[in-house]
This record gives C-alpha cells, sequence and structure tokens, in this order.
C-alpha cells in the first residue's frame, strides 16, 4: 500500500485551506507520501470552475460566495459537516479520474453500510445518495498527476442554507444528513476517522 497519512485539522476557512491543498500539490514530488484531511469548514458557498452564478437562487444572506478550481457546481460547507481532502497521487496508482472519484464514492458507500444504511452513487450525478436525497458531495481538481480537493459528507449540520441553491446545479435536488437516518449519538470525530479509513482501504484496493 501507498504511504499515506491522515490529518485532523479541526475548524477551517475554506479559502485558506484550498491554498494550502494547492501548495502541497505544487511542492509535492513522486515520493510524496499521500495525504487525507479531515475537517470542518466555516459557513462557505463554494462554486466549481464551471460553476453557473444562475445556481444560487439567493443571495440576501452573510455567507462567502467563492469559485474554485474544483469540478462541479455550487455547494455549502458549514461546521457539522465532515470534509475529506484527497490529496492523492492517481498517476503513481495508475487510476483515472472516474476511478477515483467511484472510489471516493464507494468508501462512502461501504462506511454506510457498516451503520445499516444503504446508499448508492450516480454516474451522471456523482456524490452518495440515500432514497434519492445527497449525503456527500464529491469535487476534485487534478494537478500534475495528483488531485485535491475531495469530498463533503452531510454530518449534523445546518442545513437551511442548501435550499439557497440548486445543489450541485440539480434543481430540487434534496440533502440527507447521517443524524437524520441514526438514533444513536455518534461523535464526528470518530464518523470522519472510520469514514477516512473506508474511503483508504477502497482507493487502494489494488
Amino acid at each position: 500500500m501507498t504511504n499515506y497519512s491522515i490529518k485532523h485539522l479541526g475548524l477551517t476557512d475554506f479559502a485558506d485551506t484550498w491554498q494550502e491543498m494547492r501548495n502541497f500539490t505544487e511542492e509535492r514530488n513522486s515520493d510524496t507520501p499521500d495525504e487525507f484531511w479531515l475537517l470542518e469548514h466555516r459557513a462557505v458557498f463554494t462554486l466549481g470552475l464551471a460553476g453557473k452564478e444562475e445556481h444560487i437562487l439567493f443571495k440576501n444572506h452573510s455567507i462567502p460566495i467563492i469559485r474554485c478550481d474544483r469540478g462541479g457546481q455550487v455547494t455549502f460547507h458549514a461546521p457539522g459537516q465532515i470534509i475529506i481532502y484527497t490529496l492523492v497521487d492517481i498517476l503513481r496508482l495508475k487510476l483515472s479520474i472516474r476511478t477515483m472519484v467511484e472510489r471516493l464514492e464507494y468508501g462512502i458507500i461501504t462506511y454506510l453500510a457498516t451503520l445499516g444504511i444503504k446508499a448508492y452513487g450516480n454516474r451522471d450525478a456523482p456524490g452518495v445518495y440515500v432514497d434519492g436525497k445527497k449525503i456527500a458531495s464529491l469535487g476534485l481538481k487534478v494537478r500534475k498527476g495528483c488531485t485535491y480537493h475531495g469530498i463533503s459528507f452531510n454530518f449534523a449540520m445546518d442545513t437551511i442554507p442548501f435550499s439557497y441553491i440548486n445543489v450541485c446545479g440539480h434543481i430540487g435536488l434534496e440533502m440527507i444528513q447521517l443524524s437524520n437516518l441514526i438514533t444513536e449519538n455518534l461523535d464526528i470525530n470518530m464518523v470522519a476517522t472510520n469514514l477516512a479509513k473506508s474511503i483508504i482501504n477502497v482507493v487502494y484496493s489494488d
């Protein structure tokens, strides 16, 4: 298995963490171990490279809107949502971007299965869904054969701002979170760690 490390970064600002991901990716080489950053973001809307402003339905609020270099349209991040940034050398692993996305999805699906939750992916709308509602979003950037950005997983957050946008560019798409699906009280850090381990097991499965 390729060497990797898991880093817990706590609560961060999106713009600062985005810059740190870019710096890491620019400076890494073919021997640099992969990294998985586990964190939460302060409230922010992010637009992908091809993100359309028309998918932001309501702007009369104080939440920052930042256009960034990941794939995908617009989404929302806030405390109570688990972010896992996947800084992975897919060239070294001989993975296509499509395969990487599928492995991230399957890692999330596998984790949810351990909780008795049946989830699935959607090739036409990347992410992970439960009963037609989205629980996890994906967006990656590939630079020098390496990915950054990654996944956001709804744990227990304020979901109202999702109604301000067409989530991931899909009109009427509803979001769901883990706290809606289970009755037990799970610790967000424990969930983040177990989710990351499930993803890592799938990413390096060959």
